[in-house]
Formats: C-alpha cells, structure tokens, sequence
C-alpha cells in the first residue's frame, strides 16, 4: 500500500509540473535525444526534411543498437520506423522501453518486428512485464507494407494505462489494475532502446525459416524520435519536456478510441496469451478481463 501511494504522490507532483515547468518544443535531431550504442549504427541527415535519421544494420557479425539520453517516468514516446525490406526473415528490429535495476524488479514494455520473407507481412510482437513479471505477449499483423515508406509507432504510458498506437491508431492497452494486485510499471523510471539482431530461432514462423545471409546487411531506419514525457531533474521528475502537450498524462480511451481498438484487435491480432488455454488450464491472468 505504500509503495502505491508513493507512486500516486509521485504522479500527482508530475501533474503539478506540468503547469509549473518551462517547456519547449522537441526541435532537437536524433543525435540529440539518443546515444549511439554498437554496431553498424549510422547518423544520416535528410536534406530534403533537414532532420536526422538512424540507421541499424545487422550482419553475421553484429547487431546494432541506440538508446534514449534520458529516463523517463511516465510519457508519450513517437518514432518513425521504415523496416527491412524484401527478405528479413530471421531478423528483429526493437523498439522498447526497460528499467535498469534488478531482474525481479523488471518493467518493460516491447515492440518487436519479426521478419518475414518476400511477400509475406510482417508481424509486431508486443509484450508487457511489470515488476519481472511478463508472458503478456500480443501479435498483430500489420494492415501496411511498413517497409515501404516511415510509419508512426508510439507508447504512451501513465500512471493509468499502457497504450500502444500505430499511425495513431490503438493498437494494444493495458490498464493499471494494481489496486487489484496486477503488477503494472508505477515506480521505475524507463530508458528507450531500439535494435536490430538475429533472431532465426523463432523469429519467423517459429523458427522455420532461418536468416539468409545473402540478403545482408539488413538495414532499419529510424527519425524524428520523440519523448514528451516527465524527466529527472535534480531529485525531482519534471513532466511535460518536448513538444509541450501535456494530454498523454491523464489520457483515456474515449469511445471511440475504444472501437478503434477493437476494430483492429479483431481484424488483425493473430495472438493473445488472455486466450491461449494451453497456456493457462487453470484460469487466465487477472488482468485479461479489462484490458
């Protein structure tokens, strides 16, 4: 019970920084806003837009990564994302948010895009862990060829909900029913990462089709990332840094952002663990009646 009024208290304060703190619009480039990390990860300047972009390269030999400068507690995180193109089978490209402390302690919130060979979409897997407690994985397949042209990916995360968007589109929430005893990630700050790397083993239709390395390097491209969120200052969190709009904190799905939702849940997720009953005989987790 304390930890949880703790956590209140905590975002009630962000909420009161919103009005109290200087804010500017996010104008910074993406080697403003993330450190590059390993690998074949590359900083290109766009000079039809005047903006950055990243890009992650995977070969035989190396992944590749970046991540956020800041930690944050509580926000709304935009990229734009153009994904492998043609055969990409085997291969993972990431975004995701995870706490830096102990396992048992773990929060995260995952974005995976598994390849696909030529023709076939690809397919976003999604998982949600909550004080080191995950097996929360969704997929869906994607209603665009995402290797086309950028799309929009985004997390808004607070203190009521976890909410996964697409072009703006929901795509996948999850309620903060703590008050129940569902873990849910209150109290940990959070670093965004984004990767690339090999994962032939299960990857692609379970593992069946295995990366073909001729088709190497496989390259992702990343820009105008975005954090407007509640940041570390000094010993306090200061919300609301970046483009200024500060309606992600208390944001809620109307109605109709609940039927969109629904529209894609039931036109494109191909899994939820809420219904796989082999792996829940007993009885499915408490969170998968109100998600």
């Amino acid at each position: 019970m304390w930890q949880l009024s703790r956590a209140y208290r905590m975002a009630s304060f962000c909420l009161i920084s919103l009005a109290a703190a200087a804010v500017s619009p996010a104008t910074g480039d993406m080697a403003d806003t993330v450190d590059m990390m390993w690998g074949n990860t590359q900083v290109l300047y766009d000079s039809s837009s005047g903006r950055q972009t990243v890009s992650l390269s995977l070969d035989r030999w190396t992944t590749s990564a970046f991540r956020s400068k800041s930690t944050y507690l509580f926000g709304r995180f935009d990229v734009d994302i153009k994904l492998v193109p043609r055969d990409s089978a085997g291969t993972v490209t990431t975004v995701y948010m995870v706490t830096e402390g102990p396992w048992q302690y773990h929060d995260e919130i995952d974005l995976e895009f598994l390849g696909n060979t030529t023709g076939e979409p690809y397919t976003l897997h999604t998982n949600i862990y909550a004080r080191g407690k995950g097996d929360r994985e969704m997929q869906y397949r994607l209603w665009f060829d995402p290797t086309e042209d950028f799309n929009t990916y985004s997390i808004i995360w607070n203190p009521h909900m976890i909410l996964i968007l697409v072009n703006g589109v929901p795509l996948r929430r999850m309620k903060n029913r703590m008050r129940d005893d569902t873990p849910f990630p209150l109290f940990q700050p959070m670093r965004l990462y984004a990767s690339i790397w090999d994962a032939d083993e299960w990857a692609t239709q379970g593992g069946r089709i295995k990366t073909d390395w001729s088709h190497g390097p496989f390259t992702a491209f990343f820009r105008n990332y975005t954090a407007n969120a509640c940041v570390p200052y000094n010993r306090a969190w200061i919300c609301g840094q970046g483009s200024g709009d500060s309606s992600w904190f208390n944001q809620e799905l109307d109605e109709e952002g609940q039927q969109k939702l629904s529209e894609v849940n039931g036109r494109n997720k191909i899994y939820d663990y809420c219904t796989d009953s082999r792996r829940f005989p007993s009885g499915y987790p408490p969170e998968c009646g109100s998600q």
